[in-house]
């Protein structure tokens, strides 16, 4: 064989080994909500990290280290299930935060390396916008994913979870509650 056929074998062999090797990539999700309030009554809701109430999966919080950085808190769900996470940023004066899981089981919440932030801004004096979004792998990080943890089922949830979290957080704000 000559070298430019060796050559081109294992450029052939490289290429399809890479091909094989590569695993999740990284997903995104957000969504938003205007809710008619002042931006100051609805991040007196989402800004304490240590209270998920609003959540409508959340059936308790507990935490610690209040809204500083590396506060955690556990969401305990209704049916039992936990999720720990770790506030990592905080800035109250753009009303924004960010935080990470740092454990749940992929039966719950089917995603890995989750990252969420939550952004609060006034849109007039009696108007807010609301956008939670993330960043995360799905559930099952190795080559061919059983479906309830493959890239689209990861999505589903986490929008799911936004969406829900999200209208219920406009409920409660403009009922008062």
């Amino acid at each position: 064989m000559t070298f430019m056929r060796l050559a081109a074998v294992a450029a052939l062999a490289t290429v399809s080994f890479a091909a094989q090797a590569h695993g999740p990539t990284r997903q995104k999700v957000s969504e938003t909500v205007e809710i008619n309030a002042p931006a100051d009554k609805v991040w007196a809701v989402v800004g304490n990290f240590q209270d998920g109430s609003w959540i409508p999966v959340v059936e308790k919080t507990e935490g610690k280290g209040g809204n500083e950085p590396k506060a955690t808190r556990t969401l305990t769900l209704k049916g039992g299930a936990t999720v720990e996470e770790e506030l990592a940023k905080y800035d109250a004066s753009k009303k924004s935060l960010m935080y990470r899981i740092d454990k749940v089981d992929v039966k719950t919440l089917p995603v890995n390396d989750y990252s969420s932030w939550i952004e609060v801004e006034s849109d007039g004096a009696d108007k807010t916008k609301v956008t939670w979004r993330g960043a995360f792998y799905r559930g099952y990080m190795n080559n061919d994913p059983p479906p309830d943890l493959n890239d689209e089922a990861s999505k589903k949830a986490v929008q799911g979870l936004y969406r829900a979290g999200l209208d219920n957080l406009k409920s409660k704000v403009e009922k008062g509650s």
